[in-house]
Order: C-alpha cells, then sequence, then structure tokens
C-alpha cells in the first residue's frame, strides 16, 4: 500500500495549525529580501531546476531547500548551494527570500515561513485527472464524527493557500482554465507561458536528445542491449490505494516473453506517493526500475524512450513533443472516474483505445512494435493530443516564466537578501 494519501495528509495538516500560525506571526517581524528560494516535491529537478538554472545564470541569490542526504548530494554535484528545509536556517532562508519557487505545494520549501512571499507555483504536469479545489480527493479526511465540517475547512485552507500564488505558468489556454479552477486563481495568475519542465524535450537536436536521454537511462539501470527499444510503463497514483494493474506473476512471464521475442526493454516508474509491488518474480534484465528513488526527474530520459504505456499521467501529454506513440492500460478508468475525476473525457484522451488489463495491452504493444504504420498512427495520435495543449514548443518556456516574474515587481539581481 501507498506510505500517503489525502486524507492522512490532511489530518496532518489540522495537527500543525499551532505551528503555522506561529510562523505567520514570525513572517510579519521578519523582511523579505531578494534572494530566490526552490523546492521541488520530487526531488532536485522538474520545472524548478530549470528555473534555478535562469535565475542563476541572470545573477540572482539563489538556494534550494532540501530534505533528503540524496538531494543535498544531488544538488552539490550540479553546484546548487542548499539548506535543510526543516530546520531553523530553512525557516529563516524561506521567511527571508523573494522569490519561493515550488512545483508541487508550499511544503516543497518551509511551510511555516510562506506568508507573504512571492510564490511561484510551477506545477509539475498538465491536468489530466482533476486536482485541487476541483477534486474531492483533495479534501479527503479520516472518517470520524465531523468529517464533514473537517472537510470544508480543508478546502478554505486549501484555498487559502493557493491565494499565496503570485505566478502559475499554464502550457495553453485549455491547461490554463483547469489550473484557474483548481486553485481558485485569476487569469492575472495563471498566465500561458508553457512549462519550464518540458523545455528539455524541445532543447537541441533530436539526436542530441536522445543521445543524452540514453545517457541518464545507462547510468540510472546500467548498460541496455544492444538496438533494443525502450517502454516505459508510467502509471499514475491512486490517493493512496493499490494500483489495480501490478502485474500478476504469470503476467510478468508474458511480459518479459514478449520483450525477449522484440529485443525490448521496459523501464518501470511507479509514481513516488503509488503503490510499488512491480519488482518481477523472476529477474531480467529486460525490466528496469526507473522509481524517483532512481532517477528523480524522467522527464529529461523521455528522448531516450521509444513507447510510453500509462493510465493517467500527464507524461501522455507530454510525450506528444517527442512524436512518441502512447498505450493506455486502466482496469480502474470508471472508478477514477467516479473517485477522482478527469478534466474532459478520458476516451478523448485515449482515443485509440484503452486496455482493461495487460492480456489486452501486450496484444497493443505487439502490433505496435511489429506494424510500422500502427507505430506511425499512434505516433500522429499522441502528436495531436500534444498540440492541443502545448502552446509552446520553442525550449523558451523558462525563459517565459522568469520574464513574467520579473514584470511583475521582482527586481533585477543585486546584494545579499
Amino acid at each position: 500500500m501507498a506510505s500517503f494519501s489525502f486524507g492522512s495528509g490532511n489530518a496532518a495538516k489540522l495537527l500543525r495549525i499551532p505551528l503555522y500560525a506561529i510562523g505567520r506571526i514570525g513572517t510579519l517581524l521578519v523582511p523579505r529580501g531578494h534572494r530566490w528560494v526552490f523546492g521541488c516535491g520530487a526531488g532536485i529537478g522538474d520545472g524548478a531546476l530549470a528555473l534555478w538554472r535562469v535565475a542563476a545564470v541572470e545573477g540572482h541569490r539563489t538556494v534550494w531547500l532540501t530534505s533528503s542526504d540524496r538531494e543535498r548530494n544531488h544538488a552539490a554535484v550540479l553546484g546548487i548551494p542548499t539548506i535543510s528545509k526543516s530546520s531553523l536556517r530553512g525557516w529563516w532562508a524561506t521567511a527571508r527570500a523573494g522569490v519561493l519557487v515550488v512545483t508541487h505545494g508550499l511544503g516543497d520549501v518551509n511551510r511555516y515561513a510562506v506568508s507573504g512571499g512571492f510564490v511561484v507555483q510551477l506545477w509539475h504536469g498538465i491536468p489530466l485527472k482533476r486536482i485541487g479545489l476541483d477534486s474531492p480527493a483533495t479534501t479527503q479526511v479520516p472518517n470520524i464524527p465531523g468529517a464533514s465540517v473537517l472537510r470544508r475547512f480543508i478546502g478554505l485552507l486549501y484555498r487559502g493557500a493557493a491565494q499565496r500564488i503570485r505566478v502559475l505558468p499554464a502550457a495553453s489556454d485549455r491547461s490554463r482554465g483547469r489550473l484557474e479552477s483548481a486553485f481558485a486563481l485569476g487569469d492575472s495568475r495563471v498566465i500561458v507561458t508553457g512549462e519550464p519542465r518540458v523545455d528539455v524535450l524541445s532543447a537541441g537536436t533530436e539526436p542530441e536528445r536522445r543521445d543524452a536521454a540514453s545517457v541518464l537511462l545507462t547510468e540510472a539501470t546500467h548498460t541496455l542491449p544492444r538496438d533494443a527499444r525502450r517502454l516505459l510503463y508510467a502509471p499514475t497514483w491512486r490517493d493512496g490505494e493499490g494500483d489495480p494493474a501490478v502485474p500478476t506473476a504469470a503476467e510478468w512471464v508474458r511480459i518479459i516473453a514478449l520483450l525477449e521475442q522484440q529485443n525490448t526493454v521496459l523501464f518501470v516508474r511507479s509514481h513516488p506517493l503509488g503503490a510499488g509491488a512491480y519488482q518481477p518474480p523472476l529477474p531480467s534484465g529486460r525490466v528496469r526500475m526507473l522509481g524517483s528513488d532512481v532517477l528523480a526527474d524522467v522527464t529529461p530520459a523521455l528522448p531516450g524512450i521509444d513507447v510510453l504505456i500509462t493510465d493517467y499521467s500527464s507524461l501522455a501529454y507530454d510525450v506528444g513533443l517527442l512524436d512518441m506513440p502512447v498505450l493506455y492500460l486502466a482496469p480502474d478508468a470508471e472508478d477514477y472516474a467516479r473517485t477522482r475525476g478527469f478534466y474532459g473525457r478520458y476516451e478523448d484522451v485515449a482515443s485509440a483505445g484503452v486496455a482493461t488489463g495487460w492480456s489486452e495491452l501486450l496484444e497493443q504493444l505487439r502490433m505496435l512494435l511489429t506494424n510500422k504504420r500502427v507505430f506511425t498512427e499512434r505516433a500522429q495520435q499522441s502528436t495531436t493530443l500534444s498540440a492541443q495543449v502545448h502552446a509552446y514548443r520553442d525550449g523558451r518556456n523558462t525563459r517565459r516564466v522568469y520574464q513574467a516574474i520579473r514584470a511583475r515587481g521582482i527586481p533585477a539581481p543585486k546584494g545579499a537578501g
């Protein structure tokens, strides 16, 4: 089972209310400076890393707030200064910062020191499943007396926290409408700039992107079989519940057999917050684990992938920037639509058909790998879908976000903050 759910997270949030109040008082007494602080719920990566690079080049004082030795070590390799976000220094750095950059929530930095700050919420994917105030999952609480009152209170807290956001980039007008609704923000704060996290999918030439991604995959999972095609299976999080698509032992045998027949490698990236029982019962170099514990940010590795398999992940929107075919495996689509919900119809996204089990998925995959026409058709469907939700594919999304931040009163780099 997953280690986190909205219900448990919201219960913890309620217990921390006194700490939020103390932090709020503290931020009223501490003047903000000019330093930019960064945090990312997925580690050192995502759009936060792209924006950090631009801010650093422009000469801003920056620091990354980390939550583990692994993050600190990764940041050190990249030359990023760090502070532990849960420490007193982390609180001080957040309270003094002129700009707070996050990708998941305010807890990406020190959650008790964000009041009064200029918050840039980069988010971490174009919404396909409902998020924020649009999803009933967001305000879940434990099933106790007074739960309905607590849910309303959590909704008010979430709305209040969202109002601290000053800039929220959107990939397109369609995405902007979803983000405005989910965060209860007006269009002056949600702006169509493109998402910084996907600039890496447009930068350089196709061979350069492929080579760089191949290096990442090899470093993360060891040497790949010669000329092997590469699949990425990326199921999404089910709000604390287990994934019904985890293969059985018999299904693993069939999966590995097809991989061997087609000289293919399957990378499995379970969601960081999801159940992860994906290790096959028999050892095989054809199946590689690629979770966030192995590779914090998967986006730079996408140009090294040939086919994406997913259910409801926003990666389905992103890989169209690479003209990559997508197969959909979703045995619980009806239940997920009822409990979490989608923006629009899921069938419109997975227009080529949804597999409800591995037997059906493997037949689709066999056709895709052996029939060039099917591969091309699926790739074109993916490209068309992506074009509907990505307004830009010029590799300059991060630069547009930076300019938008500066245009909202953030000064040019100067002395210590």
